[in-house]
């Protein structure tokens, strides 16, 4: 397996457990009120600096660990990560563009911030998803 792929397959596993991390915290505060008015602000910076605290630090190791051949990038590593990359970015848009819907529409404060969470969670995941296929079943030019 290439260490991209490797890499790919580290951020997937971050962000999924990290964003759950997240939600569980936040939904087990809410209680019975309304979840707008449940503390989200430090739970949303713990997991999201512990997510790229855990992802330098795994790929450091898979670094190290993989053997000197496999951590050179050749044009299809590279080709692959600028498709996987662009495909992710969509997410970031349309989170994007619902942050401004939600702020434009006086949405409390909770809302746009996990809007704006949400679609970093699903570009990672997007993104990542889409370089692990390209490695699975292949990537050729369009």
């Amino acid at each position: 397996m290439a260490t991209e792929e490797k890499r790919a397959w580290i951020m997937v596993l971050v962000t999924l457990c990290s964003y759950a991390a997240y939600a569980a915290v936040v939904l087990g505060r809410a209680g019975s009120g309304p979840l707008a008015a449940t503390p989200y602000r430090a739970a949303l910076l713990w997991s999201v600096g512990l997510a790229i605290a855990a992802s330098i630090v795994l790929h450091i190791t898979v670094s190290l660990a993989s053997k000197e051949s496999g951590r050179r990038k050749d044009q299809r590593d590279r080709e692959i990560h600028r498709f996987g990359e662009y495909v992710g970015q969509s997410f970031l848009v349309i989170g994007g563009v619902a942050a401004l819907v939600l702020a434009m529409a006086r949405a409390d404060h909770f809302w746009i911030a996990n809007a704006a969470y949400l679609a970093f969670v699903l570009s990672a995941l997007l993104g990542s998803a889409a370089k692990i296929v390209a490695y699975r079943r292949g990537f050729g030019p369009w």
